[in-house]
């Protein structure tokens, strides 16, 4: 089919990250992603942040519709932008393999 796209790969480097870091690492380095991709003057990460810093994180491939579908999965509060918490807990969400993760265990 020509005009269908392929999905985006994504790689799981959550677990990885929880334990080269431990829990509060990966907390800071994920408020870090969220402070890089955020608009500035709203503290959230908008659509028009999330497009013009996609590719810092290797998306710069995606669509708008993407970016759009991206932020709608994150987004709990229904204001179309993630805040930092809204961020932190997709990215959570995202990665199938952390919650099975030693350091989660109990």
């Amino acid at each position: 089919m020509a005009g269908r796209r392929q999905p985006v790969e994504f790689e799981d480097f959550l677990p990885l990250m929880v334990e080269k870091l431990g829990e509060e690492g990966l907390m800071e380095e994920l408020s870090n992603g969220f402070r890089l991709l955020m608009d500035p003057r709203r503290g959230l990460i908008t659509f028009d942040s999330l497009k013009r810093n996609a590719a810092l994180l290797g998306l710069g491939a995606l669509g708008d519709d993407d970016l759009r579908a991206m932020l709608r999965e994150g987004d709990s509060d229904g204001d179309g932008a993630l805040s930092q918490w809204e961020f932190c807990v997709l990215m959570v969400r995202l990665s199938p393999d952390l919650m099975d993760h030693h350091a989660f265990a109990a």
